[in-house]
């Protein structure tokens, strides 16, 4: 059983190390996070090994996932409920990965739309991107979960994962159980700049608000964001976007006050804006002095993964060691 009877369910999740958070990776996987610690016995992952298909800067890749383990503290991931560990530094995801690349028909990976949007992005078509979802299926079956907190972009991924699972269950007897999406409601937040494309780190410092942002750079960063004339009562995306963002950091009344200023065409952008920068800084003034306060323990957030990595081994090697088992690799 992937659980105890009387003990929570488990989840797992992950996030790239791929430089600072900004405010929709936030929304759209650390938040969800905060309350699933205090629901489930929560696996959260820095999935290094998935960042070494994008380009990166070797320098700086250690301070990236370094840096993501402080974020995960400075928000608010307490080690004491949760599971926070490294992916690489667990090396029984990636046998289990090879066992499951084995019996993974390379069509279904060819029809995976993740992929080939990413190529048609520019990303570099190498086989560990075309691998992808294979680590990912075995990052998530090596815990046995009942359920994983994903976006429906995800769903085929998981779709995958189960299928593998259902694959190595019908030639070696069941070994795992079929895992449920918990299908997160995440709002999707846009480029300051080019309100078209969803926020991205990719698209250059001007377009994202990184949640280690001071207050000054967060104000000079929304006063250049795109809005419209304010005038007809439409709304232009970078409108939409700034509102979106009002109603999910600010309160009702400043939302619908403004709203109703947008309706009759006396809206003040500067105001808005800069209304809209102190509610986000104020938001996350509490993280950017626990980030700076833990910046300077480097040792304590290594020994917090150095424990994550142990309990996350306790639960990985039982189930590599029944699948060695099965397939006939244990003497």
């Amino acid at each position: 059983m992937c659980y105890n009877q009387g003990m929570k369910q488990r989840v797992l999740s992950g996030v790239k190390p791929s430089g600072k958070l900004h405010i929709g990776n936030y929304l759209g996987a650390v938040q969800n996070f905060l309350k699933l610690q205090e629901e489930y016995d929560s696996y959260f992952a820095i999935v290094d090994l998935h960042s070494l298909t994008e380009k990166f800067d070797p320098k700086a890749k250690s301070q990236e996932i370094l840096g993501l383990a402080i974020d995960f503290l400075a928000l608010g991931l307490d080690p004491a409920k949760s599971t926070i560990f490294i992916q690489s530094h667990v090396p029984e995801h990636l046998e289990l990965s090879w066992i499951f690349s084995c019996l993974t028909p390379v069509a279904e990976l060819e029809r995976m739309t993740q992929y080939k949007d990413f190529v048609a992005r520019g990303h570099s078509p190498n086989a560990g991107l075309f691998a992808y979802p294979i680590l990912q299926a075995a990052d998530i079956l090596i815990y046995k979960p009942k359920a994983v907190p994903i976006g429906e972009d995800q769903l085929q991924h998981l779709e995958l994962t189960n299928d593998i699972a259902r694959w190595f269950n019908n030639r070696f007897g069941q070994t795992f159980e079929k895992v449920k999406p918990l299908l997160t409601n995440t709002p999707r937040v846009m480029s300051l700049l080019d309100p078209a494309k969803k926020m991205s780190k990719s698209l250059g410092e001007r377009h994202v608000i990184y949640l280690n942002d001071e207050p000054d750079v967060i104000e000079k960063k929304l006063a250049r964001a795109v809005t419209d004339a304010g005038k007809d009562g439409a709304m232009s995306e970078g409108t939409a976007n700034l509102f979106k963002l009002l109603e999910i950091f600010g309160d009702k009344e400043s939302f619908e006050f403004y709203k109703e200023q947008h309706s009759s065409g006396i809206i003040r952008y500067v105001e808005l804006k800069a209304n809209l920068a102190k509610l986000i800084a104020h938001y996350f003034a509490e993280y950017r002095q626990r980030r700076k306060e833990l910046e300077k323990k480097p040792e304590y957030v290594r020994e917090v993964l150095e424990i994550g990595q142990q309990k996350a081994q306790m639960t990985a090697s039982p189930t590599l060691q029944e699948v060695k088992q099965k397939i006939g690799l244990i003497l």
